[in-house]
């Protein structure tokens, strides 16, 4: 195939990174002598300076946010173990007090880049020929931090695209902290990071084929108790579940808040410097139940992590790990079916080549073929996917980027096999679309 056979269109569309979009974060020191200093002088204030004091800060503040008292009476709450004993506080002192440990933060400092859009769940009202969209976008703040933001918009028969204009406010979900997890799910991550199957099996008995995080955490308790000298075999039982526990969990944000304002920020350990490049995918099932899935790259400043996001509505939101020796690497992009009675991914596994997966289970992954080497020198560094395989009647059509001299990305096309994807049946020589000169510049 030839790149110049193809006719595309090319939309004078832009996001760019707005530094005003910012989202409420905690921000207490690690210090607790110094958050003591900091509480003792806020209460220091009659309750005439605190009502007169908060009155500015929701002046200044309260139409930025959502909810803005409701972050400031959860901080306050973070620091009252470290309030005087039988403290006694006013709505407005403690408004002042939250006040004092919370923070703005630009989810969009640096740039906003790397979308994937999807179907939107709801197509209700939609003009027969048009589909309503959802794109997913990286959004890279301050500390060089990645979140992931949304935003809707409308796609008609004639290929014109339009997004609804974005609200200015922005708010991150409330974290679920007593989630439910699967036993068979968290059994195989467990044995898949080194841990004893015995030992596993032992951790797990007591509990249900679904269980919260309170109920590992007594089991936990109860193996520690059990062994008074903690082994290695122990000791990776204990902490491989502490990690998975802290890595596992599940957001939730309120209906009120819209689609374009919902912003998922870094809630794990593993994740704490980033979550990077998530490739959301419409999965649907062989019953016809639609799962909207996202692979993205969990970052804590020195390791990657793959993992994955689980959604039906972009309300509700499960955030999973992904185990196996095919779990490496950056770049993973799920097929939008089983293909063959199985899952299938694109992968990355050396940071040049593209591979192929299949696996029984969506959270492991071991097997992988390898699919495409960099071959054209406009790829010759590496080569990656733009996202999740497209189904059409000549097969699996797949966007690549490729990397070339100076680092220049372009986007390449390859068509595999309807029923067995791990077959090239087309590949461009050249890229489909080069970097103009306005797209040269930053991120």
């Amino acid at each position: 195939m030839n790149s110049q056979s193809l006719k595309l269109r090319r939309h004078d569309i832009r996001f760019r990174a707005d530094q005003t979009r910012v989202i409420l974060r905690p921000f207490i020191p690690p210090n607790s002598t110094r958050v003591k200093n900091i509480v003792k002088r806020a209460l220091t204030l009659s309750e005439t300076d605190a009502t007169d004091l908060m009155a500015d800060v929701m002046r200044s503040f309260e139409n930025r946010h959502f909810d803005l008292r409701a972050m400031l009476g959860a901080q306050c709450r973070e620091v009252t173990s470290l309030m005087p004993q039988g403290t006694v506080l006013s709505e407005a002192q403690r408004m002042w007090v939250g006040s004092l440990f919370t923070c703005e933060y630009s989810l969009e400092a640096s740039a906003l880049f790397n979308p994937s859009v999807v179907l939107h769940p709801d197509q209700n009202g939609v003009d027969v020929g048009s589909v309503r969209i959802i794109l997913s976008l990286r959004a890279v703040g301050e500390g060089h931090i990645s979140s992931i933001e949304f935003r809707s918009g409308l796609l008609d028969g004639r290929g014109n695209i339009r997004f609804d204009e974005p609200d200015r406010r922005v708010a991150t979900p409330e974290v679920i902290a007593d989630g439910l997890h699967l036993k068979t799910e968290f059994h195989t991550k467990l044995v898949a990071m080194g841990c004893s199957n015995a030992m596993v099996t032992g951790l797990l008995k007591p509990l249900h084929a679904r269980f919260t995080r309170s109920q590992l955490q007594l089991s936990l308790s109860t193996l520690r108790k059990k062994h008074r000298t903690i082994s290695r075999d122990v000791k990776r039982v204990l902490d491989s579940a502490e990690w998975l526990l802290r890595s596992d969990y599940e957001l939730r944000f309120s209906e009120a808040i819209p689609l374009s304002s919902r912003a998922i920020f870094p809630v794990s350990p593993n994740e704490k410097n980033g979550i990077e490049d998530a490739r959301f995918v419409r999965f649907v099932d062989e019953g016809g139940r639609v799962t909207y899935y996202a692979t993205y790259t969990a970052y804590d400043g020195r390791e990657i992590t793959p993992q994955l996001i689980e959604t039906t509505d972009f309300l509700t939101f499960r955030v999973k790990t992904l185990s196996g020796k095919g779990v490496k690497n950056k770049g993973m992009a799920l097929f939008p079916r089983k293909v063959d009675g199985r899952y299938a991914m694109i992968s990355r596994q050396d940071g040049e080549t593209l591979f192929m997966m299949c696996s029984d289970s969506i959270f492991h992954w071991t097997e992988k073929t390898k699919l495409l080497s960099p071959t054209y020198p406009w790829e010759f560094m590496q080569i990656g996917n733009c996202g999740s395989p497209v189904e059409t009647d000549r097969g699996w059509l797949l966007l690549t980027h490729g990397v070339g001299p100076m680092r220049r990305y372009c986007i390449g096309a390859i068509l595999l096999d309807k029923d067995d994807p791990s077959k090239i049946i087309g590949r461009l020589k050249t890229p489909l679309i080069e970097p103009t000169e306005t797209e040269r510049e930053g991120y």
